[in-house]
């Protein structure tokens, strides 16, 4: 058992999508799936690499990791 996970595998696709768009913030996307920043950074680890390379590599479609 165990604690739930803080973002389901939808969410994650989500904050993917909108990463990509330069105009949204990290806070903002946190905010609108009701997650804190860090839990973003956790569930979207190539998020460390910078979010350009999320946009240059086309990173929207990258499997959630598992906790």
């Amino acid at each position: 058992m165990g604690r739930p996970p803080a973002m389901t595998e939808e969410q994650v696709r989500d904050a993917r999508g909108l990463l990509t768009d330069p105009e949204n913030t990290i806070t903002s996307i946190a905010k609108l799936l009701g997650v804190f920043r860090t839990t973003l950074y956790k569930y979207v680890p190539e998020l460390a690499a910078g979010r350009d390379f999320l946009v240059a590599e086309g990173r929207s479609t990258l499997p959630v990791p598992r906790s």
